[in-house]
């Protein structure tokens, strides 16, 4: 009998098991295997070809507020099942759970190099950032806090639009927020908008859209309708990339494209020449 035992093809062909997960990342983009502290070092921006991947609100905040200056506001407010729809609150107890968030937006205050504001970040991975009645009611409470306190306004923008499952109730949040920011700007109170991969439907025809300065990020994704809803209602051929940032930035509904190393000192600067002067 030999002393070695040869391993069948069936043990050949397993997976090994001790390879921890998570380690690695694949950029859609350009195919990049990119390690995940890499990924971290450099806020989750490709190190090949400079592909933005998707952030977290908690990530988004850490990037962009001055340390120990954010302080979370209506951290409890949620979502209500108003019309019963089937299977909401399921749905919005799992993303609960899942994201640790009570709705798909981060609000609070804070500062951005000195200078003070409220922030409102969307998170996509909460129902697909959709604005319903919560999203739209905490966003409202930080614009109003930001005008009360003669703060600016930050929202960073990322939504595939509003929330069917709130009908009516989700598309008075679009309304709501613009009115609010009415209120903010005759105050003589500045409101910079910043878009990221997506911002789509009731987000791109209220709130994201009417900043005093509207930023994006490279090669993000921004549209009412989808490019084959758009194709199907027009009956036109759709130019190339015709909802990119970039395609935006050059027909004029963007002001600025703005990389993520660059996004928290170009509001800095911005926020500098734009709010009032104390004293």
């Amino acid at each position: 009998m030999g002393i070695f035992k040869r391993r069948s093809f069936k043990s050949q062909g397993k997976k090994k098991s001790d390879m921890p997960e998570g380690l690695w990342n694949k950029c859609p983009s350009c195919g990049a295997i990119i390690d995940e502290i890499t990924l971290e070092q450099r806020h989750r921006v490709c190190n090949k070809c400079d592909h933005h991947f998707t952030l977290t609100s908690q990530e988004r905040v850490e990037m962009l507020i001055d340390p120990g200056t954010f302080e979370e506001m209506d951290a409890g407010l949620e979502s209500v099942d108003a019309l019963g729809f089937k299977g909401y609150t399921d749905k919005v107890k799992g993303y609960q759970k899942k994201t640790k968030l009570k709705d798909a937006v981060l609000t609070g205050r804070g500062e951005i190099v000195g200078s003070p504001v409220t922030i409102s970040v969307m998170d996509f991975r909460f129902l697909g950032a959709s604005m319903g009645s919560a999203v739209g009611e905490k966003i409202t409470r930080a614009i109003e806090a930001a005008t009360k306190e003669k703060r600016g306004v930050v929202i960073v923008c990322a939504s595939g639009g509003a929330r069917m499952h709130e009908g009516i109730l989700s598309l008075m949040q679009m309304a709501k927020t613009s009115g609010a920011l009415a209120r903010h700007a005759d105050a003589g109170l500045p409101y910079i908008a910043v878009l990221t991969h997506p911002t789509t439907g009731g987000v791109t025809a209220s709130f994201a859209t009417l900043g005093d300065v509207i930023i994006a990020e490279p090669k993000c994704m921004i549209g009412f309708a989808g490019p084959r809803v758009v194709k199907e209602t027009t009956h036109q051929n759709l130019p190339p990339g015709f909802q990119t940032a970039e395609f935006l930035l050059e027909h004029g509904l963007i002001d600025m494209i703005v990389s993520r190393d660059d996004m928290r000192d170009r509001l800095g600067q911005l926020f500098s020449f734009m709010l009032p002067k104390k004293g």
